[in-house]
């Protein structure tokens, strides 16, 4: 409580009186150990927290209880979705880290951060690899030429794609069309 800053509301409770605390943040590392649990997805919890003496029959403060009503625990996954989600409604568009975090409503230094950690993939791998698994689709329609299929991707068929290509799937292009005929 001292590191958060609450000490003057501890104060207040050993003093006799009931402390509302509304949207507490705290961390979830730092309250593993009241919980005995440890999810290495919980980033944070969001809580409301009301904490009141428990007084002896004296009536003096021997100690106090606090409840926490937990309001929304942030696993950071529903940003990942729509990072997820923005990639696979504008995987023909270059690459954007910026507009990704800001349909996930982070930084893109956290937005990054998380989607590695959730993923296994940085968003700009991920991006790759959604956009070779379009072109291998692309691939597979042989009215389409290969330069068709990268086009339709939005890709140049040169030496560095056909390159990406071959690192992703282990085959060249050209390879991938014969062995799905």
């Amino acid at each position: 409580m001292r590191k958060l800053g609450f000490m003057d509301q501890v104060r207040q409770v050993l003093t006799g009186k009931t402390v509302y605390l509304i949207d507490f943040n705290a961390p979830y590392q730092g309250m593993i150990r009241y919980f005995g649990v440890e999810d290495r997805d919980i980033q944070i919890i969001n809580s409301d927290i009301t904490c009141f003496p428990l007084k002896n029959a004296d009536g003096a403060v021997e100690c106090f209880a606090a409840v926490f009503i937990f309001k929304r625990i942030y696993r950071g996954k529903e940003e990942i979705g729509l990072g997820r989600q923005y990639i696979e409604e504008h995987w023909q568009e270059p690459f954007d880290l910026s507009e990704m975090a800001k349909a996930a409503c982070l930084s893109k230094a956290h937005f990054s951060k998380l989607f590695k950690k959730h993923t296994g993939a940085t968003p700009h791998e991920y991006y790759m690899n959604y956009k070779i698994s379009k072109l291998k689709e692309m691939l597979l329609d042989t009215n389409l030429t290969i330069a068709q299929a990268f086009a339709a991707c939005n890709m140049d068929y040169n030496g560095h794609s056909a390159r990406v290509f071959k690192d992703k799937t282990g085959v060249s292009p050209s390879e991938y069309r014969k062995m799905s005929e």
